[in-house]
């Protein structure tokens, strides 16, 4: 079972996001903030990093860098409402994933499908 950390702030959308991944057959560890992901990217392995951007104390784009030197084989996808930060995520990890707010989930667990290069069909 391939394992995912989310880090998200918003509580709802956390849980709306935990759910359906969860659903979609993934093993998921939430988290409310990027200092609160480190620990788990220190002691666990995850296969993704399921990143928002914009977030208290340690933002997405943070979290991703460090995840890079922590555990450099995790895959990284950042969600984001915000266009600029957008930009500034493209420039900052190029490698990882971008997925804009609104999306349905449908499209985040299609979008998790493909980095892992698993078939499209998704149960949501």
């Amino acid at each position: 079972m391939l394992r995912i950390l989310l880090a998200e702030d918003d509580s709802a959308m956390r849980t709306y996001l935990q759910r359906a991944l969860q659903n979609a057959g993934y093993g998921v560890v939430a988290v409310d903030r990027g200092t609160e992901a480190l620990p788990y990217l220190e002691n666990e392995h995850f296969d993704l990093l399921l990143s928002d951007i914009v977030m208290p104390e340690m933002d997405g784009i943070e979290l991703a860098q460090r995840c890079a030197e922590i555990s450099p084989l995790t895959k990284v996808m950042f969600i984001t409402g915000f266009a600029a930060v957008s930009l500034r995520a493209s420039r900052e990890a190029p490698q990882a994933k971008i997925l804009s707010k609104p999306f349905h989930l449908r499209d985040i667990v299609m979008e998790v499908r493909r980095i892992f290069g698993l078939a499209e069909h998704a149960r949501v």
